[in-house]
């Protein structure tokens, strides 16, 4: 049997904590290539556990190349050419590699999904791609699919015509200020960074405006950019009256309404909360990203513009080739196609509902929250001094997040910005101890 231990009193699920035990075992030598696992029956019961911990800490191995299988002989530990170099789950490398980035925007991809993953890729390399360039608006199936997917989970029904695939939310963004009148553009404060630099980037003048204020008027602006279902990085839901409010503001002023809806589908208190756009097709300008549900790095999004500037963007699309490369768009296609988006994002809420609590947990009796639990990060006020005294805390441990000054151009707020989904079970503990400490200390 193998000499693991399983703690039910820890925070981590018995599967991960079997998993981690193995992949010790390997690296510190006790076990070697071509050993042979027990049983998950055996080991099973050996443990005392059900014979379900074993076969999904077993599977998530597998998926990481840990072990193999051989047909009728049992699991084994993989050859050494197969073996991963690094002993923790796969997780997307930080900014600076001396650092674990507890970032707002890097999502949790189960190990265990990787094979659907291989599985898209191996159907890009032997599809056939269009000839010439392809239809600027993006591809016509993977429209039909976003379109099927918005009106499904984000209430919005929309025509695979109407949606513009980008490179992402700050391309669409790009691309939507593009064919704006001149003018400048209303963006929250605290709010999203990149779309900050985004506007400025096109020439335009952000206009900052408290994110927790509605928006009453918007004279003199041509647009304003928001995050109606989970403000970032505040975490508030904008209320229905606000909600009106800005759509009222935006006809009187002729202006666009930019609704960014980068993490709706990762509410686990409540259902998602319809988009914003869904209540005005005319006046909204619809963003939404694959960078949560799949990878940030696939550098995928999709736009619906209100008709009159669809139009613009397409004639200008067709001109400059604007258009996310087919590859990856013919991925997404199959990644959607065969549910494995939809998989993807219920196996990730529910990790993101397991970890929310224990940051609450952790923090919450030194820190007040911003926003309700939703998403892959929460924010925690408190004073500057504090919040720079435990960030500084945290990266002498060797994590690394963001001041919530940091988000700030006008307003007056301080705090820190905890992510916990490109994280393993393992980090975020060791992180939110560290930061835990730090505050009630303060």
């Amino acid at each position: 049997m193998l000499p693991v231990h399983l703690d039910r009193g820890r925070p981590e699920p018995l599967p991960a904590q079997l998993a981690a035990a193995v992949r010790a075992l390997v690296t510190d030598g006790t076990l070697t290539t071509g050993d042979r696992l027990p049983s998950s029956r055996a080991l099973a019961a050996d443990l005392g556990v059900a014979r379900a911990v074993v076969e999904q800490a077993y599977d998530q191995l597998l998926a990481e190349a840990w072990v193999e299988t051989r047909r009728g002989s049992g699991t084994f530990v993989a050859s050494g050419e197969a073996l991963p170099v690094a002993p923790a789950p796969p997780r997307p490398a930080s900014r600076d590699p001396r650092y674990v980035r507890l970032d707002a925007g890097t999502p949790w991809i189960d190990p265990r999904h990787l094979a659907g993953w291989r599985r898209a890729w191996r159907e890009v390399s032997v599809a056939r791609p269009p000839r010439g360039y392809p239809d600027p608006r993006g591809g016509p199936e993977l429209r039909e699919a976003l379109a099927e997917r918005l009106a499904r989970t984000r209430g919005l029904t929309v025509a695979p015509d109407e949606i513009l695939v980008t490179g992402g939310t700050t391309d669409g963004l790009r691309q939507l200020l593009g064919v704006l009148d001149p003018g400048p553009v209303l963006v929250e404060d605290p709010g999203y960074r990149a779309a900050v630099e985004t506007v400025r980037a096109a020439g335009r003048r952000v206009a900052d405006h408290p994110a927790t204020a509605p928006v009453t008027g918007l004279d003199g602006c041509v647009a304003a950019y928001v995050t109606p279902a989970h403000q970032h990085p505040l975490g508030r839901v904008m209320p229905a009256a606000d909600r009106l409010a800005l759509l009222g503001a935006a006809r009187s002023a002729g202006a666009v309404v930019l609704e960014d809806d980068y993490d709706s589908e990762f509410r686990y208190d409540v259902a998602p909360v319809p988009a914003l756009a869904a209540l005005d097709r005319s006046r909204v300008a619809y963003l939404g990203t694959a960078a949560k549900s799949v990878s940030p790095g696939l550098r995928l999004g999709w736009l619906v513009a209100p008709p009159h500037l669809h139009e613009l963007l397409v004639r200008r699309r067709t001109t400059t080739h604007d258009t996310p490369p087919w590859a990856t768009q013919r991925a997404l296609l199959t990644l959607l196609r065969d549910g494995w988006v939809d998989k993807v994002v219920r196996t990730a809420r529910r990790v993101y509902a397991e970890r929310a609590p224990r940051v609450a947990a952790a923090l919450g009796p030194h820190a007040t929250l911003a926003g309700p639990l939703a998403g892959m990060y929460s924010t925690w006020l408190t004073s500057a001094d504090a919040a720079t005294a435990a960030r500084d805390a945290a990266r002498a441990a060797g994590f690394d997040l963001p001041l919530l000054a940091q988000y700030c151009r006008t307003a007056d707020l301080s705090g820190l910005v905890v992510g916990f989904g490109g994280v393993t079970d393992d980090e975020l503990d060791r992180a939110l101890d560290v930061l835990a400490r730090s505050l009630a200390a303060d």
